[in-house]
């Protein structure tokens, strides 16, 4: 989760999950850039590939802060870090999945994990976040107001 400092207030970059099924939602229907890996695989190397993946290049330099993990409804673990630094969102290129849509036509169409991304403070992050990973936010919060 990228994060940085504006007007006085900390904002982090999510990103808005792509595809049918969250085109016209809107609270709850944004994640932190993430994805699967390997048992055998340094998370926060799965991170920093997961970042490239889905907003088209690598995250900024620096040191990474360890937010632990969550799992989400639907069984899936997922493990964050922070990271200071800053993004133009209208720079990000998603790669994209294959899914058959509208469902049942046979038709295979290819779609982006992520149609948008954008800085938001953390109560508006808080209502768009997919609720799952809204403690990755208080996390944050208590990591940088802890550093000295």
């Amino acid at each position: 989760m990228l994060y940085r400092n504006a007007a006085d207030r900390l904002e982090v970059l999510i990103a808005h999950m792509g595809g049918p099924f969250w085109a016209r939602k809107d609270e709850g229907a944004w994640s932190i850039p993430k994805g699967e890996y390997e048992p055998d695989e340094d998370p926060r190397t799965a991170a920093a590939r997961e970042f490239a993946e889905e907003l088209g290049s690598a995250p900024p330099d620096g040191p990474w802060i360890g937010l632990g993990d969550v799992r989400q409804s639907g069984g899936k673990v997922v493990t964050a870090f922070a990271l200071r630094g800053d993004f133009d969102p209208a720079t990000a290129v998603s790669n994209t999945f294959e899914l058959e849509w509208p469902r049942g036509s046979g038709r295979i169409q290819a779609f982006p994990e992520v149609d948008r991304v954008a800085w938001f403070d953390l109560p508006t992050a808080g209502v768009k976040l997919v609720r799952g990973q809204l403690p990755f936010l208080d996390r944050l919060l208590d990591q940088l107001t802890s550093q000295p």
